[in-house]
């Protein structure tokens, strides 16, 4: 909590000050994103556009689809624009290393934003993804009473999705009468993760919970649960608006935990500030918190 309160203590000094310093040299933001298709980092971009604006910078965004080569092309082209700050979300996080090598040698500050990146990164700002995966599996767990079959709608195998993962094989541990029975690749994708689990459900008439590892695959499960007419418990992680709708509404979805990308992104540009405006000891990590959405609390959420 130290650490946490220590990072938003700067972000908030780093914000106020470089607003006025902005004005002095136009400040040049690259942004680099796995993927723009999904409303998750949709919203990221939307905090970097504001926050960009009141501090009066220039704004680089590109949307790397998932292809490290292009992503690594992408920061390249940064960098011959002069870019003072690459903000990071790396599509995979050993293959960007060269990216992050280019950009220190020219003395770009280098933030890494929901996954962390090989190399010298400045600052890694994220979501705390195992304590997600724990409280959504705790909460599948619970729906059940502590028994029957579940499996897990697993996804590209990145370090934030194998720490959900990690963290729900935690949770499903501490209930004796909870058996996992299945894990299988949805891609964090609605199309596929339809067609997997609607092979899950036909292949397994025991199942009695799934937890996916993002809302994306957790509404195509959901669609495939439903089809099914089968009563199938569902939680997740991220806190996307259509999944908190499903969730308000009743559906077998019953549980997500929420993560903030909006606050990832402004923690982590207040890093870089901080670092481009001379703070000597600027955190290397900032966990950022999540939060359980459920049927009882999911009117009042949003990112």
């Amino acid at each position: 909590m130290k650490k946490t309160l220590t990072a938003l203590s700067i972000a908030v000094a780093t914000l106020t000050a470089s607003s006025a310093l902005a004005q002095d040299a136009k400040l040049k933001i690259g942004m680099t994103f796995q993927e723009m298709n999904n409303p998750y980092f949709v919203s990221m971009k939307e905090a970097l556009d504001e926050a960009a604006k009141s501090l009066g910078a220039e704004v680089v965004v590109t949307d790397a689809g998932h292809d490290v080569a292009k992503q690594i092309s992408d920061v390249e082209d940064m960098l011959q624009q002069k870019i003072d700050i690459l903000l990071l979300n790396p599509t995979d996080s050993a293959g960007v290393e060269a990216a992050v090598n280019a950009a220190k040698a020219q003395d770009v500050i280098v933030v890494a934003v929901d996954a962390n990146a090989n190399g010298p990164v400045d600052t890694f700002v994220g979501s705390k993804n195992k304590d997600a995966g724990y409280q959504s599996c705790k909460a599948l767990g619970e729906a059940l009473s502590g028994e029957g079959e579940v499996a897990i709608l697993d996804g590209i195998p990145v370090v934030p999705i194998l720490q959900r993962v990690e963290g729900c094989k935690e949770a499903l541990a501490e209930f004796k009468g909870i058996k996992l029975v299945d894990t299988q690749n949805g891609r964090q994708d609605r199309s596929v993760a339809l067609g997997v689990v609607e092979n899950m459900l036909q292949s397994r008439p025991n199942l009695k919970g799934i937890f996916s590892v993002n809302d994306g695959g957790a509404m195509g499960a959901l669609a495939a649960i439903q089809g099914s007419g089968r009563d199938v418990k569902l939680t997740s992680v991220d806190g996307a608006p259509e999944a908190v709708k499903a969730i308000a509404d009743g559906t077998p979805f019953i549980q997500t935990t929420a993560q903030f990308p909006r606050d990832q992104i402004r923690v982590g540009l207040a890093m870089a500030l901080a670092q481009k405006w001379g703070a000597r000891v600027v955190p290397k990590e900032v966990p950022i918190d999540v939060r359980p959405v459920t049927k009882e609390n999911a009117a009042e959420f949003s990112w």
